[in-house]
């Protein structure tokens, strides 16, 4: 009985411990250098990115000729919010012909901090109370 229990004790800590390693996540596709350098600004078509990067995570909203490669690592310890290690995006810009003109990558020095706006939009009509809504209608419906 006394080897169960000492054996028991150490496999309950092993599992506590084993629950505070961090687990890392990797999401997102990020091109190998290597495989970055072969595109070929001014010679590239839009095609040959596709065969040599693949589809990508996202197209320009604002300008339909940007292609976004985005990968991001986290760490998560326990049961607390994960942590982003590593975060990149790399975008590739076409001219109107579909030949690549630019190729820019962004990381995590380069993010913004964008503030919302909680303005609320007046609304035309009656603030009717609750007594108001209640007995608004009666009277108003015949049985005909």
């Amino acid at each position: 009985m006394n080897f169960f229990v000492r054996h028991g004790r150490i496999l309950a800590l092993l599992s506590l411990l084993s629950a505070c390693t961090p687990v890392i996540t990797a999401r997102g596709q990020q091109p190998a250098p290597e495989v970055l350098a072969e595109i070929e600004i001014g010679t590239t078509s839009r095609r040959d990115v596709e065969r040599t990067l693949g589809t990508p995570s996202t197209q320009g909203v604002f300008r339909e000729n940007v292609w976004y490669y985005m990968s991001e690592r986290t760490e998560r310890t326990a049961f607390f919010n994960p942590k982003v290690i590593e975060r990149k995006i790399v975008a590739i810009v076409f001219d109107d012909a579909g030949v690549v003109e630019d190729i820019v990558t962004y990381n995590e020095n380069d993010k913004k901090e964008i503030e919302l706006v909680s303005r609320v939009t007046a609304t035309t009509g009656n603030e009717l109370t609750f007594l108001q809504q209640l007995f608004g209608n009666v009277g108003r419906f015949s049985n005909e």
